[in-house]
C-alpha cells in the first residue's frame, strides 16, 4: 500500500498542534486530522494567564496564534471524524468519515470532553440553556440570571467572566470550600453580582417552553430549592476523548491512554499526547512537552 503521510496527527489541540510544528521542521510528511475547530478545549477558555512568557490572552487567539504557525510550515490540516485504526504489518490506515489515510506513524492527541452530571433534563436541554462553554454561549444570556455548577479554576475562571455579560451568577458547589487557586478566589470578592450555593448538588433541570426555567438543587440537609436561571454552565471536570480506539490500544479504568516515557502505546508506532494521558497536572506546557517528545521520537524512528 502506498502511505499518504509518514506521520497522521488526530486531532489539533496544542499537543497535536506541537507535534505537526516539530514533525515538518525535521522534514517529515504530516497530517492534522479535526473534527472540530483548531485548538481543541483551550478555545473555550476566556483568558489564559498562567502560560509563560504571555500576561494574558483568550483561549482562541492563543490556539489560533499557534494555528498559524501550523498553516505557515506548510501542515496539511484535514476536517475529518476518525472512526477506527487498522493495522496491515508496519501500516496504519486510519478509517474516518472522509475515506481512509495511510501512515506509517500515528500521534493520537484527541484531548478530553466535559463530564456530564447526567441528571433529568441535562441532555434535552443542551443548547437551550445549558451549556458547557461560557465563552461560547455567554453572549445569550447578555442581562439574564445564570448559574454555573462546579468548584475548580474552570468553574472560577468563567464565573468572573459569565459576571460581567449578565445580570447574575450563581455558583453551585458541592462542598464547602472552592479547589480554585488564590488569585481566583481574591478576585470572586470584589464581583457584587456572584452569588454562592455552598455544599449542594444539582437534582434537575426544569423546562419551561422548551428552554431551560430553573434548577433543582439539594443542600446539605437534603431541602431542596428551585433555583430560576436562564442559563446554567456545566464545569465539573473532564473524561479521557479515547472511546474509539478501544480494543487496539491500552487504556486504564478512567479511559485515559497507557504510554512510557516516549509517550509510545502498546502498538508499535502509535503514540499518545496532551490530555488523553494521565498525569498530574493537566496544563497547556505539559501537553506541548507531550506533542515534542512524541515527535522527536517519530523523527528518530523514520531516520532509522
Amino acid at each position: 500500500m502506498k502511505i499518504d503521510y509518514e506521520v497522521v496527527i488526530i486531532g489539533s489541540g496544542v499537543a497535536g498542534m506541537t507535534s505537526a510544528i516539530y514533525l515538518k521542521r525535521s522534514g517529515v510528511s504530516c497530517c492534522l486530522l479535526e473534527k472540530e475547530i483548531p485548538g481543541g478545549q483551550i478555545t473555550k477558555s476566556s483568558s489564559i494567564t498562567n502560560y509563560p512568557g504571555i500576561l494574558d490572552i483568550s483561549g482562541p487567539d492563543f490556539s489560533n496564534i499557534i494555528y498559524k504557525q501550523v498553516t505557515d510550515l506548510g501542515v496539511t490540516y484535514k476536517y475529518a471524524d476518525v472512526l477506527g485504526i487498522d493495522i496491515k504489518d508496519d501500516l496504519k490506515i486510519i478509517k474516518t468519515d472522509m475515506g481512509d489515510i495511510i501512515t506509517k506513524k500515528i500521534i493520537i492527541a484527541t484531548g478530553r470532553i466535559p463530564k456530564k452530571l447526567n441528571i433529568h433534563g441535562e441532555e434535552e436541554l443542551i443548547g437551550k440553556g445549558i451549556s458547557y462553554c461560557a465563552l461560547c454561549d455567554g453572549n445569550f444570556f447578555k442581562g439574564e440570571d445564570i448559574a454555573v455548577i462546579g468548584g475548580g479554576n474552570s468553574a472560577i475562571e468563567e464565573a468572573i467572566y459569565l459576571s460581567k455579560i449578565c445580570k447574575s451568577v450563581t455558583i453551585i458547589h458541592r462542598k464547602e470550600e472552592f479547589r480554585a487557586d488564590k488569585i481566583l478566589l481574591d478576585k470572586l470578592k470584589n464581583i457584587s453580582n456572584i452569588k454562592y450555593k455552598m455544599s449542594y448538588i444539582p437534582k434537575s433541570f426544569n423546562e419551561k417552553d422548551n428552554k431551560l426555567a430553573s434548577i433543582t438543587i439539594i443542600g446539605k440537609d437534603n431541602k431542596e430549592e428551585n433555583l430560576k436561571v436562564k442559563g446554567c454552565f456545566i464545569y465539573i471536570g473532564q473524561v479521557p476523548n479515547s472511546k474509539i480506539f478501544k480494543g487496539l490500544i491500552k487504556y486504564d479504568r478512567e479511559g485515559y491512554i497507557k504510554v512510557n516515557e516516549h509517550r509510545k502505546t502498546n502498538i508499535d508506532g502509535i503514540y499518545a499526547v496532551g490530555d488523553v494521558v494521565k498525569k498530574d497536572a493537566y496544563q497547556l506546557i505539559t501537553a506541548m512537552n507531550d506533542g515534542v517528545i512524541a515527535s522527536v521520537n517519530c523523527i528518530e524512528e523514520l531516520k532509522n
